[in-house]
C-alpha cells in the first residue's frame, strides 16, 4: 500500500444582455437560437465582416507599483467591405489616443469614441477609419483591476522576493489588457515588446526574439491565433530543457520538481503526431505558475500555462499535460468559431487526451478517467437541471458571459459524442476523419453546424442510417444526456467498489487491498463512500491512508469535500491552508460550496474567503463570491 505523501501546503507556503451603444452585426441579429447566424459572435462588438485584423504589434510597459500596463497596440487589417469605422472590444481600458497609418508611412490622429460599457462585454471602442488608412495604433492604459491580469505580491510566490504577473484571457478577457476584436473567430499573428523591472523575466505564447536593451523582451508569433490565446507572464523564472523542443519554466524552487514531473511530455507529442499529424507550433514549452492560477492549465500556443497542483510527485496527474498538448491540434489549430461552439475545442481535446493516456498508460487507466469524467458530467447536469440550456453542447449564450456556462458539459458530453461516433464507424475511420479535419481547417474556425456537416459528409455517407442511430442533432442541440450515451467500464473500479463495500460493512481500512492503487482508484474510492459518515469512521480512513495530509491535490480535494459535508473537524485546519494557498477554480468553487451548505462550517468558509481573497485571480473571485454570498451571518457583504 502506497500512502500519500505529506502535502506541500502543510509543510510550506507555495504562494499563495444586449450590447449597448454600438451598431454592429450583433445588433442586427435576433437573440434566439433559431434566428442568430451561428457564425456571428454575440460576445464581441467587433466588425470583422467589414474590416478584419490580421496582425497585432504590442508595446507594453509593466508597472508593478501601480498594477498598470501602459501599452500601444498597432493593428494591421484588411478591408472586407466599404466602411468608415473599426470597432474594437475593450474592458476598463483608458484610451489616450488613436493614430492611423497609411501606406506611405504617414501617421495622423483619428477620432474615436468609447461607448457606454456593458457589465458583461465591456465597452465598444469605435474608431473613425479614413479610406487611406491601412493600420491603426491605440495608446492605452489598463485598470489595476483588469480581469485578465493578476499581479502577485512577492509573498504570494514560491520565492517570496519578487512580484509576479500573468494573464488569463479566455474567454472574453483579452479586451481588458489589449484593445482588439476579442473573438475566437478573428485570428491574428502578433509581435510584442515587453518592458519589465530588473531581475524579472517575461515569457509569452510566442517565439522569443532578440532584444537589444536590458529588461526588454521581444516576441514573435508567426502563426495566427485568436486573441484569447495571447498570453504573458513575468516573474523570477528558471528553466530546464527536457527535449530539443520542450522547456519547463517555473520559479527557481519549483523548476526541478516540475521538470521531473513532466518528463514524458516529448513522448506525448510524438504519440499525438503519430495519430493526427505533425506538431506545427515549433516548440511546446510549459510554464508552472504560482498557485493562484485559476485553472488546471491554459493551452496558450508554444507555452502552456499550468497550475502547480499537478505536481503530485508521482506523475499520476500528467493527463493534464496530455489535455493541454492536445489543444495544439483541437482548439489552437482548429478553433471554435464562437463561444457557443466551445465544445469543439474541449470535447475533441478530451477525446485526444484519453487516446494519449491509453497509448502511454494503458486502456484501463483511460477507462478509469473516462468513468470519473462521466460521473462529473452527470453531477453537473443534475446541478443545472436536465432541461437547462447549459446542458446542451451548443447552448444559447445570449445575455451571458461565456464563463457563466463553464462546466463539464462541453468537455465530457463532447467527448462522449465523439466516442459514440468512433464506436459506430470504427477507430481507424474516426482517426482518419480527425487527422483530415485538422489538416483541412488548420488555422481556421468551425461552428457546430459546420462540424455536423463534416460528419455527415465524411463519416455517415456510407451508412445513411447512421446519423439517425447516433441521433446527432439530439446530442448537439438538446439538453441533458441522451440515453444512447457510451458507458466507460473499468474492471479496476469493480475492485474499488468491493473495497468500499467492505469498508461500509465495518472492515478496518488497513485490511483493504489498495497496494497498487493510483490516483484514479483513490478518487473513485472517496467519491463512492457513504455520503453521511461519523467522525470515528472518518478517522479510521484518515489514519489508514493519510488523506488529510495528502500531497496529491486531487485526492486531498475529494477528501476535503467529504470532510466538509460530514463536519470532520480534524481536516478543517488543513482545508483552510489549502484554500489560502491554491487558486484553482476546480477546487475552490465546489469546496467553498460544500462548506457554505453545511451550517456548522458556513461561517468558517466565509471567514477563510475574506482572508484568502486577495490571493485569488479576479476570475476566481467572481465565481466564488456567487457561492459564498454574504461575508458572515450578521449580513456583512462579501468584499468585492
Amino acid at each position: 500500500m502506497t500512502l500519500p505523501r505529506i502535502a506541500p501546503w502543510i509543510l510550506i507556503t507555495l504562494g499563495c444582455v444586449a450590447l449597448a451603444g454600438c451598431s454592429s452585426s450583433r445588433e442586427r441579429a435576433s437573440r434566439t437560437n433559431a434566428a442568430v447566424d451561428p457564425a456571428v459572435d454575440i460576445h464581441s462588438y467587433g466588425n470583422p465582416d467589414e474590416v478584419r485584423p490580421h496582425h497585432l504589434s504590442l508595446d507594453l510597459e509593466l508597472d508593478f507599483a501601480t498594477n498598470i500596463i501602459t501599452g500601444e497596440t498597432t493593428i494591421e487589417f484588411r478591408r472586407e467591405a466599404p466602411t468608415r469605422r473599426m470597432v474594437l472590444d475593450t474592458r476598463d481600458l483608458e484610451i489616450n489616443a488613436v493614430h492611423g497609418l497609411d501606406a506611405s508611412g504617414g501617421e495622423r490622429e483619428l477620432d474615436f469614441k468609447l461607448r457606454k460599457p456593458d457589465p458583461k462585454l465591456g465597452a465598444a471602442l469605435e474608431i473613425a477609419l479614413p479610406e487611406d488608412i491601412t493600420s491603426i495604433r491605440v495608446h492605452y492604459r489598463t485598470s489595476p483591476g483588469a480581469i485578465a491580469v493578476q499581479w502577485l505580491e512577492p509573498q504570494l510566490t514560491a520565492g517570496g522576493e519578487h512580484p509576479f504577473l500573468f494573464t488569463q484571457s479566455q474567454s472574453i478577457h483579452a479586451r481588458s489588457w489589449i484593445p482588439c476584436m476579442d473573438s475566437p473567430g478573428v485570428r491574428v499573428t502578433y509581435d510584442a515588446t515587453v518592458r519589465v523591472p530588473a531581475e524579472l523575466q517575461a515569457v509569452m505564447s510566442a517565439e522569443p526574439a532578440a532584444a537589444d536593451e536590458p529588461r526588454v523582451f521581444r516576441f514573435e508569433m508567426p502563426q495566427s491565433i485568436p486573441p484569447y490565446l495571447i498570453a504573458l507572464a513575468v516573474g523570477e523564472l528558471d528553466s530546464r530543457d527536457i527535449s530539443p523542443r520542450v522547456r519547463i519554466y517555473a520559479e527557481p524552487s519549483v523548476v526541478d520538481k516540475a521538470a521531473w514531473e513532466f518528463a514524458d511530455t516529448e513522448t506525448m507529442i510524438q504519440t499525438v503526431e503519430e495519430m493526427y499529424g505533425p506538431y506545427v507550433w515549433g516548440r511546446y514549452d510549459l510554464l508552472v505558475l504560482p498557485p493562484s492560477f485559476p485553472f488546471g492549465g491554459m493551452e496558450n500556443p508554444r507555452l502552456s500555462f499550468l497550475t502547480p497542483t499537478v505536481l503530485a510527485g508521482d506523475r499520476t496527474l500528467v493527463s493534464l499535460i496530455a489535455h493541454e498538448l492536445a489543444h495544439s491540434w483541437s482548439g489552437n489549430l482548429v478553433t471554435n468559431a464562437t463561444w457557443r461552439d466551445f465544445w469543439i475545442n474541449e470535447g475533441f481535446t478530451v477525446y485526444v487526451e484519453r487516446r494519449v493516456v491509453e497509448a502511454l498508460f494503458g486502456r484501463e487507466i483511460a477507462e478509469m478517467e473516462a468513468t470519473l469524467g462521466l460521473r462529473d458530467l452527470r453531477e453537473d447536469i443534475a446541478e443545472f437541471g436536465p432541461e437547462h440550456e447549459f446542458t446542451k453542447l451548443a447552448p444559447d449564450l445570449a445575455g451571458y458571459d461565456p464563463d457563466d456556462a463553464f462546466s463539464n458539459v462541453p468537455y465530457e458530453k463532447g467527448y462522449l459524442l465523439l466516442r459514440l461516433i468512433e464506436e459506430h464507424v470504427g477507430r481507424d475511420a474516426f482517426d482518419r476523419f480527425l487527422k483530415e479535419l485538422f489538416e483541412r481547417h488548420a488555422f481556421g474556425n468551425l461552428t457546430t453546424a459546420q462540424i455536423a456537416d463534416e460528419m455527415r459528409a465524411r463519416l455517415f455517407t456510407p451508412d445513411p442510417g447512421l446519423e439517425e442511430k447516433i441521433r446527432l442533432d439530439e446530442w448537439l442541440y438538446a439538453p441533458g444526456l441522451p440515453d444512447n450515451c457510451p458507458e466507460p467500464h473499468s474492471d479496476e473500479f469493480e475492485a474499488v467498489s468491493d473495497a468500499v463495500w467492505r469498508f461500509s460493512s465495518g472492515a478496518d481500512p488497513a485490511t483493504l487491498d489498495t497496494e497498487n492503487w493510483r490516483t484514479t482508484h483513490w478518487l473513485q474510492f472517496i467519491r463512492a463512500l457513504p455520503q453521511t459518515m461519523g467522525t470515528e469512521r472518518m478517522q479510521d480512513l484518515d489514519q489508514a491512508y493519510g488523506f488529510t495530509i495528502s500531497g496529491n491535490s486531487e485526492i486531498f480535494f475529494a477528501w476535503s469535500r467529504h470532510a466538509a459535508r460530514n463536519n470532520y473537524e480534524p481536516a478543517l485546519p488543513t482545508i483552510e491552508l489549502f484554500l489560502k494557498e491554491v487558486g484553482r477554480k476546480k477546487f475552490l468553487t465546489p469546496l467553498y460550496g460544500d462548506l457554505v451548505e453545511n451550517p456548522k462550517t458556513a461561517d468558517f468558509a466565509r471567514r477563510v474567503y475574506r482572508e484568502a481573497r486577495s490571493g485569488y485571480h479576479p476570475i476566481a473571485q467572481r465565481e466564488i463570491e456567487r457561492v459564498v454570498g454574504f461575508g458572515s451571518s450578521d449580513g456583512e457583504a462579501a468584499p468585492r
